[in-house]
């Protein structure tokens, strides 16, 4: 698939959500994208050049449909990236690029703080049915990253900020190791989005986000994107996962997302603020004994916060109540 247009990449980030994947709508002359719910579209009177399994051309709603096309333009904008895939779900957006990126025998490198879903992804269900190789790092000791790195490695995945720890990783440096190993690093950013972080600009080859969060930021549609300037493996993904797995978006999703991302950037203006002043009223709390956002002073990685975020760091606070340390410790003793 042909690198996605951006009108509007010489704008800032709240324009290229408005404004950016949308257009006058050529029968009606709506100004805004219309919702496309059909399920097939018309054939080219000649079949014989039709690619079943391709997503250039509008056919069958698992090849693709407009209103994810469309998202797609919006999300890979957001990014400064040359491709996006939009799919059913985050965790939908992480398999694809797992199930499309790995084959058999290959060692997967990946955070010891993971999303439980990647968890069962990376110590259940990959290494049992395919013979995936995976171990768990504390990817803030680059020294124990190296030391995980074999031949073998196929991929380094890391969370940053981790979820739900909020721990910051140095995505440069981790690149930098993955690419000398001739491994692939991709980077879940959902916890950040591109409002605050940009992975690729940091030598990050894929990025996956759960669009079902601050993108769309209505709690009503479910959707995951993958992020990339590679081409080429981009349309693997959609050959292998979207087409032929049928992790596809719905149309009234994606539009519903389409809908959502453009107060995006002003949502998560708020977003960050609001989290900061909650994470300093916490920490003076005496109950409190444990509190982690990236935009405290206190936070031991802020300086790589201060490199890679752009702004302070999205909404989730991770903090422990100090009076429940007792009833936790009695239970897990039992």
């Amino acid at each position: 698939m042909a690198r996605k247009e951006n009108r509007f990449k010489d704008y800032d980030i709240t324009t290229q959500a408005i404004h950016t994947g949308t257009d006058y709508d050529k029968e009606t002359g709506a100004v805004r994208r219309p919702l496309h719910m059909a399920n097939s579209y018309k054939l080219p009177d000649d079949l014989s050049q039709v690619n079943y399994s391709s997503t250039d051309l509008l056919m069958y709603a698992r090849n693709g449909n407009p209103n994810q096309k469309w998202l797609e333009e919006k999300i890979a904008a957001l990014h400064g990236a040359d491709d996006a895939i939009v799919l059913a779900s985050g965790v939908a957006a992480l398999h694809a690029l797992f199930w499309t990126l790995l084959k058999n025998g290959d060692r997967v490198v990946y955070p010891n703080v993971s999303y439980m879903a990647v968890y069962r992804m990376f110590h259940e269900l990959f290494p049992e049915k395919f013979g995936i190789d995976a171990v768990m790092v504390d990817m803030t000791d680059l020294d124990a990253v190296k030391a995980a790195i074999t031949p073998g490695t196929r991929l380094v995945h890391i969370e940053t900020p981790d979820n739900p720890t909020n721990r910051v990783t140095d995505i440069e440096a981790l690149a930098k190791i993955a690419h000398e190993n001739g491994a692939i690093l991709s980077v879940d950013n959902t916890f950040a989005s591109p409002y605050n972080q940009r992975p690729l600009d940091f030598g990050a080859d894929f990025v996956v986000e759960s669009v079902t969060k601050y993108i769309n930021g209505h709690g009503d549609a479910q959707g995951g994107a993958i992020i990339s300037n590679d081409l080429e493996e981009m349309d693997r993904i959609r050959y292998e996962a979207q087409v032929n797995v049928g992790s596809v978006i719905s149309p009234f999703n994606a539009w519903q997302i389409f809908r959502g991302s453009v107060t995006f950037p002003l949502r998560m203006e708020r977003i960050n603020q609001s989290a900061l002043k909650i994470a300093e009223w916490l920490e003076q709390r005496e109950n409190v004994t444990f509190v982690s956002y990236p935009g405290l002073e206190s936070n031991a990685m802020l300086i790589i916060c201060v490199v890679f975020l752009v702004l302070l760091i999205g909404a989730a606070v991770a903090y422990k109540l100090g009076y429940l340390a007792p009833l936790i410790n009695n239970v897990t003793k039992k």
